[in-house]
């Protein structure tokens, strides 16, 4: 339950509202949604259908908020990091080929 408290306080954060904003709307204490967002407590169905509606989503999009976009950031960041790879891999062929010439280079001052 703990990814779920975090998918909560990362919405309630969205909407830039306090612990003590959420709290009031589902007409709980302070304490008791600090225990939901942190995972300490459980969520049962109907207070799970109160944070959704809060959010103005259904509780299926409220459980699986953030995995897709984890996906796309993971994906994005994946296709970052291979375009900076292949950069970094043509900058070493570079480096060998010159490497390369100037060993040749050498070679034939010696000679």
């Amino acid at each position: 339950m703990k990814t779920l408290g975090k998918k909560i306080r990362l919405l309630r954060h969205q909407k830039s509202w306090s612990q003590e904003d959420v709290a009031k709307r589902l007409e709980i204490s302070i304490p008791a949604f600090s225990k939901i967002e942190t995972g300490i407590t459980d969520v049962n169905l109907s207070r799970l259908e109160q944070i959704s509606k809060l959010f103005d989503m259904s509780v299926v999009q409220l459980l699986t908020f953030n995995d897709a976009e984890s996906q796309e950031k993971y994906t994005s960041e994946v296709e970052e990091l291979n375009k900076k790879v292949t950069e970094r891999e043509k900058e070493v062929i570079d480096l060998q080929k010159r490497i390369i010439e100037l060993y040749e280079e050498l070679r034939k001052a010696k000679h």
